[in-house]
């Protein structure tokens, strides 16, 4: 959702600010702003709606300061207005601050607390900032007004950036379920809510946790916890390439990374499998599985659909049951657990907030958890009991591609791991290893196909209103991601379906000229989907295919390498990841950044 961004005791501060944005558009955002001031008290507020570009524009050569706090705001509270956009700032105009969070009780607190005080906005983020100003006045220091607003902050997440024009050189900073990190600097320290934004100023991080107060300056950085005690937080180092988040000569960072997905395979069995094929997970990991009874995958979009082909390769190669849940339906839902339970939280993020209430919940029952995600030291991360990294590098789209395959790849190998720990000769004779190569070969041949991909998205879904995937078992899972894929960047309205149950009303829908593109990969229902297909054509819509090499007839349109059934999802999906990039492409719409959509979803 928002993104944030601090800095103090820089010259270029300006800039620094400026490119972390730049660096944070993938998070979603409909407007920006930044706060720069100067240690003999100079300072400018520049904010507008639209993009980072648009921002660019309005900063003048003279707004230049040592420190500042910025920001990108995805609409909650309030529509898109350049008064809605942070930084928010108190009616005196001596504090500022951004926020990225909800705050749950804002209403009570402004008819409780500030009745006659003028607001020029309808954000919750300025209800907090106008109560700092308020308890100053009342005779409070800075850091005293801020703690206590934050004791009256009920059931709420945020990331805060708090600066005070009488303190230019110091940001106040303050964290619940929201992300954020401080980067510990060379002469300055940055704050952000993902280090990406910052690595071209620091590469080590200090890791502060929900109900942390810190205070930053240049050359210290003071971390409170909730209790209002000081505490030492770990640092670590994050090795990403500043270079990996760049596009590069691609038009997308989108077509990049389906570009990337060969790769993705060989860097996963390289980490994770050994020269003989054998998975190298932690022990203390396995051994955990392999004592639960139920396995509960929790999910949300794709990752939730990349649940739902993890079950199927965890029932196989382990013989333990296993469920796939929305995470935001289970956090809420107090669902009767078994009794050895082994919870798998997968997110591209590390910091979904859904996912998160759900993990809050297991840990209160102190049952093991894993998270299977794309960012080391991310809140799931930290939280779980054990995690595993996708070792798919930046993901910077916000329809996921390569989070998605890697999320697959990764739970095979989990699965074959656990199972080959119980002897299951369904892991045990699994040649995982030999399965990825071809797949990545694979996926490189489909990529390669691009020209004939961007026909067929021109002539079959740029003029559609609707379209469907179909097809049953895993192949339906796929549906529904291919799905996802194409509305989310392109505004086609699309959904998924069991192809078996098309005629239990689902048919009712498809009008000539319709788009329906079926997914055969397994053996065992190849007939009745290939039925199925046949029956939408015959009340008008236009059909596609998505086949298995061993199953494919002349007339399919995507022909795809033969592989394991359980890994059919890696090579199936390509073609429609393809198909919604360039439907989107010739729509003229802007396929990184869809309306209305955030990349890492971060509020409930």
């Amino acid at each position: 959702m928002c993104g944030v961004v601090g800095v103090t005791g820089n010259k270029n501060a300006t800039e620094i600010l400026v490119s972390g944005l730049e660096k944070l558009q993938y998070r979603g955002y409909d407007s920006a702003g930044i706060f720069v001031d100067q240690p003999d008290g100079t300072d400018y507020l520049v904010k507008t709606t639209g993009s980072i570009a648009d921002l660019r524009k309005k900063i003048g050569p003279e707004v230049q300061g040592t420190a500042g706090i910025g920001h990108t705001r995805w609409a909650t509270h309030g529509g898109v207005t350049i008064e809605n956009a942070h930084p928010q700032f108190s009616s005196d105009e001596r504090f500022y601050l951004v926020h990225n969070g909800v705050i749950e009780n804002f209403q009570e607190l402004k008819d409780k607390y500030l009745q006659g005080v003028h607001f020029h906005s309808q954000t919750d983020t300025e209800v907090v900032v106008q109560l700092i100003d308020k308890f100053v006045k009342e005779g409070m220091s800075t850091q005293d007004a801020f703690n206590k607003t934050l004791s009256l902050l009920e059931n709420s997440s945020y990331a805060f950036m708090l600066m005070d024009r009488e303190e230019p050189e110091t940001i106040y900073v303050a964290k619940n379920k929201s992300p954020m990190l401080i980067g510990l600097g060379d002469g300055c320290n940055v704050v952000c809510s993902d280090s990406i934004a910052m690595l071209n100023v620091t590469h080590t991080f200090l890791e502060i946790q929900d109900g942390d107060m810190c205070i930053v300056k240049p050359d210290e950085v003071i971390v409170n916890d909730a209790d209002g005690n000081v505490a030492e937080r770990e640092t670590f180092e994050v090795s990403v390439d500043p270079s990996a988040s760049d596009k590069g000569t691609y038009p997308y960072y989108m077509l990049k990374e389906i570009d990337e997905q060969p790769n993705v395979m060989r860097k996963l069995s390289a980490e994770y499998l050994d020269e003989a094929g054998h998975p190298t997970i932690n022990a203390d990991l396995v051994d955990a599985i392999k004592d639960s009874d139920r396995i509960y995958i929790v999910g949300a979009g794709t990752s939730y659909h990349a649940g739902l082909v993890g079950k199927m390769q965890l029932e196989k190669l382990t013989g333990i049951p296993a469920e796939v849940h929305v995470a935001s339906e289970f956090a809420y839902e107090d669902p009767l657990l078994s009794e050895k339970p082994f919870f798998i939280f997968l997110s591209q993020s590390g910091e979904t907030a859904d996912s998160r209430q759900v993990l809050v919940n297991v840990n209160k029952q102190k049952l093991p958890s894993l998270t299977i995600t794309n960012v080391a030291n991310s809140t799931l991360s930290r939280e779980s009991t054990f995690t595993l990294l996708l070792q798919a590098g930046p993901e910077i789209s916000v329809a996921s591609t390569k989070a998605y395959t890697a999320q697959i790849a990764l739970e095979a190998i989990l699965a074959k791991a656990v199972g080959e720990a119980k002897g299951q000769s369904a892991a045990l004779n699994f040649d995982l290893k030999g399965q990825l190569a071809v797949v990545a070969q694979g996926m490189q041949s489909i990529v390669d196909e691009k020209n004939e991909i961007n026909q067929i998205a021109e002539d079959y879904f740029v003029e559609a209103n609707q379209a469907f995937y179909i097809g049953r078992g895993i192949d339906y899972t796929v549906s529904i991601e291919a799905a996802l894929k194409l509305k989310e960047i392109s505004y086609v309205h699309a959904e998924g379906f069991a192809s078996g149950e098309l005629k239990h009303g689902t048919i009712a829908l498809i009008e000539p000229g319709t788009p329906v593109i079926g997914i055969i990969t397994q053996a065992g229902t190849a007939g009745l989907t290939r039925s199925n297909l046949e029956e939408t054509a015959a009340r008008g819509a236009k059909t596609l295919s998505i086949v298995k090499k061993s199953l494919a007839r002349p007339e399919d349109t995507f022909v795809i390498p033969d592989v394991d059934e359980l890994l059919t999802p890696l090579l199936s999906v390509i073609p429609a990841q393809l198909l919604a990039y360039y439907t989107s492409l010739n729509k003229g719409l802007n396929v990184d950044l869809p309306r209305n959509l955030a990349k890492s979803v971060t509020v409930e």
